[in-house]
């Protein structure tokens, strides 16, 4: 008997006059799943809050297999939870214009592609909407959180339930990965995660193994000084407008210091804002450009009644997609501006394989800002620390010809990447090389290249640079 959330079809263009077939009569292309998980709100007894997942199972598994003849294959196979940041947008995003098996086409149509790229070739891959207002996800009186501690709570739960629907996923290796805003999520969860498994509170025990951030927004106050610096260095404000800006920012850091949550989230946005405006309007997310990605007929496509019906969606559910903007935004004001770079420390204290990466083309949250936070983390750790993580090798990761894939930094726990020629969405610019690069991570594989800063003479400089 097939589970209520299977996916078998969906529209492969916005008015479905073809079909993608995931599981046809004779044979499954892909294991999918579909669907929400509901949460009893604390806020309003009696009722729900609920958050939508969308699963797609590895390529190493056989979907003509049954699950228990297969079972030890898909419990060794790694678990990737995805999440988009906003806040307020969908990780709908990062499924068809990022990391996804899908991908929609620039065109009226949205018609739907199956990628190579796709980063479930190897390993489970679960998109979530959250938190609630999110994408499809909704709460029946319109509820939405405001702090970090009740979205990680409510994920830990939408999690429980979605494992009791799956038990067959419960041992896999769980990754919590995202981008963006999620530098915040992704640890708050985790934290979570490790919390209630510490505490054996009641539920499943999760195999929590590490996390993933691409160009993370974790420390607000670095990353909009370091906006302004990068502005400034690539010809998009004068002199005396950085100086203009660099007093707004001491503005901002005031109240930022003075814990006025809700003013310093005002200030900060009017400091982006006034940034951009001075430079043109150029794209935040990536200095070459003055649009965002497009997302093209995303938005009709998945209000449409056809692919709600395919993914279980209620009609009356309204795809809901901003960045920064909308009653997500708002509820989040004394969040947005907060330092999260301490949730990072504990993580790697407790031993969690760590993955930070950033495309360098970003202004919003960026490489420098990355790299000061992992430093400052470093040194709040201790002077050998500090030093050891200084003194890691900076390796350049090559293409077997061509221009470096990347730069890359590992001790211990923690690895550290960035990637030439990509804006604020990695896996959008560079789909091949961060999917190896996760890969490469989640698997302890080699980025092979070199160390620049100890090559001997007149070496081709190829070595690799492994764990540690």
């Amino acid at each position: 008997m097939s589970p209520d959330d299977l996916v078998t079809s969906i529209p492969a263009n916005v008015f479905n006059t073809r079909r993608i077939e995931f599981c046809t009569k004779d044979a499954k292309k892909v294991r999918s799943y579909a669907g929400h998980v509901h949460i009893d709100s604390t806020e309003h007894p009696g009722t729900e809050n609920h958050l939508f997942y969308w699963f797609f199972e590895s390529q190493t598994c056989n979907p003509n297999v049954a699950v228990p003849d297969q079972q030890e294959l898909i419990s060794r196979t790694p678990l990737l939870i995805w999440l988009n940041g906003g806040p307020g947008a969908s990780s709908l995003l990062g499924l068809f214009l990022e990391n996804g098996p899908l991908s929609i086409g620039d065109d009226a149509a949205g018609t739907i592609s199956v990628t190579s790229t796709t980063w479930n070739q190897e390993a489970h891959v679960v998109y979530w909407d959250q938190p609630i207002g999110t994408g499809y996800s909704y709460s029946d009186v319109g509820e939405y959180v405001q702090d970090e501690k009740t979205l990680s709570r409510m994920f830990w739960e939408g999690l429980q339930k979605f494992f009791s629907t799956h038990p067959e996923y419960v041992q896999c290796p769980l990754y919590v990965c995202g981008e963006s805003y999620a530098g915040k999520y992704v640890p708050a969860i985790a934290l979570e995660i490790h919390e209630q498994n510490r505490r054996n509170a009641g539920g499943h025990h999760l195999n929590l193994q590490g996390i993933a951030v691409g160009n993370g927004w974790i420390k607000p106050g670095l990353s909009l000084r370091v906006l302004i610096d990068y502005a400034y260095t690539t010809g998009f404000i004068g002199i005396s407008q950085k100086d203009s800006l660099n007093d707004s920012c001491t503005a901002f850091q005031a109240a930022l210091d003075a814990g006025e949550m809700e003013r310093a989230t005002k200030l900060g946005n009017d400091l982006v804002a006034t940034v951009l405006a001075y430079g043109g309007n150029f794209d935040v997310y990536d200095v070459r450009r003055w649009d965002d990605l497009p997302m093209g007929a995303l938005r009709a496509y998945l209000d449409s009644e056809d692919v709600k019906q395919a993914l279980h969606v209620p009609t009356d559910v309204t795809w809901q997609c901003n960045d920064d903007a909308g009653p997500v935004a708002e509820w989040l004001v004394k969040d947005n501006m907060a330092d999260a770079s301490g949730l990072y420390a504990e993580i790697t204290d407790n031993d969690y394989k760590t993955l930070l990466y950033t495309g360098n083309f970003d202004t919003a949250c960026g490489y420098r800002s990355t790299e000061e936070i992992l430093d400052d983390l470093m040194r709040q750790k201790g002077e050998h620390e500090h030093a050891e993580w200084r003194n890691a090798p900076r390796l350049i990761w090559t293409q077997a010809q061509g221009n470096p894939k990347g730069f890359v930094r590992r001790h211990r726990n923690l690895t550290q990447v960035s990637v030439p020629d990509s804006g604020h969405e990695v896996p959008a610019f560079q789909p091949e090389i961060c999917r190896e690069m996760l890969y490469n991570w989640l698997f302890d594989r080699p980025f092979p290249g070199y160390d620049p800063q100890h090559l001997p003479k007149q070496s081709n400089g190829n070595a690799d640079l492994r764990k540690g």
